[in-house]
């Protein structure tokens, strides 16, 4: 397989990571309108005065129009290179469509200005894009090796734990973004309870956003731990399987300390930069897992 190629998917990897996070800089700075209602200029100007929002914003803007020219040729290359595979062309398309989608929902925001629903779907587009991306750069390493063509087995209940997983957590990273958008992350200023006067009940919006996120985050943190412990006892000679789920309880772990750090530190930024880095790496994981129950699903089909 052409060297380039595979360095072409990772430097796309890398650079759709860096849209993530940058996105995520952007919303917790505060820099969502540091280049004004104007797009794609900067305040009227391709380089605007320097402010910290400024700058913030317009290298957001930098980094995802270089990450779509990527994205774009990866998925070209990937194509023609490798269409063969069954799951590359779909994923190439998946890869464009949602990076489009992303880039039209962050200008649309800039311009017209948009509620925290859609600004809070905006990540998750923006993470989908991602995987995808994530995805296609796998294919393209597999390409050189045999692992794709060895067999595999899952199980009904692993099926039930890869696909409920991968769903259940795109709900939770909406409520988190949501969190964000609608500037509740200090609504509740302990943990594990919202405050100390009021316990546990929340008594108002931006307190029941915050609570319903933990909540929710709680319930995904004990259902990854179940699925590992699962591939612990059942899929040890499965190494995709097995060291997925063990590197997914440390992401989830990592993401439920960063969560909590956001918090204790008043939303110290390194804490909150590392919260969104940890749950895209834990999503792509899990689309990986996604697509090997696809292949699994296939292959059965194929041998009955």
């Amino acid at each position: 397989m052409n060297k380039a190629l595979k360095a072409l998917g990772i430097i796309t990897t890398i650079a759709m990571l860096f849209v993530l996070i940058g996105g995520a800089l952007v919303t917790k700075t505060g820099s969502g309108m540091g280049c004004g209602r104007s797009w794609p200029l900067c305040n009227g100007s391709i380089f605007p005065a320097l402010t910290l929002e400024s700058i913030i914003e317009w290298s957001h803007r930098f980094v995802s129009g270089t990450s779509g020219i990527l994205v774009l040729a990866l998925a070209v290359w990937t194509w023609k290179k490798i269409g063969h595979i069954r799951e590359t062309k779909f994923l190439a398309i998946m890869s464009v469509i949602f990076l489009i989608l992303q880039a039209l929902l962050g200008a649309a925001a800039v311009v017209f200005g948009s509620s925290a629903i859609i600004m809070a779907l905006h990540f998750g587009i923006s993470l989908i894009s991602f995987a995808s991306v994530l995805l296609l750069t796998l294919l393209v390493f597999e390409a050189d090796s045999s692992g794709r063509a060895s067999s595999f087995h899952i199980g009904k209940t692993m099926q039930f734990h890869m696909a409920g997983i991968i769903v259940y957590t795109y709900i939770v990273v909406y409520t988190g973004a949501y969190v964000r958008h609608t500037e509740s992350s200090l609504a509740c200023l302990d943990f594990p309870m919202c405050s100390r006067t009021n316990g546990w009940l929340p008594s108002q919006f931006h307190e029941w956003v915050q609570m319903g996120h933990r909540i929710a985050a709680l319930l995904l943190f004990a259902w990854i731990v179940i699925a590992a412990v699962h591939a612990a006892r059942h899929y040890k000679t499965q190494k995709r399987i097995y060291w997925g789920w063990m590197i997914s309880v440390i992401l989830i772990f990592l993401q439920a300390l960063s969560g909590i750090l956001v918090v204790l530190t008043r939303l110290e930024l390194s804490f909150a930069l590392a919260h969104a880095f940890f749950i895209s790496c834990l999503f792509g994981i899990f689309c990986y897992f996604l697509l090997l129950v696809t292949r699994y699903r296939h292959q059965t089909k194929a041998q009955s």
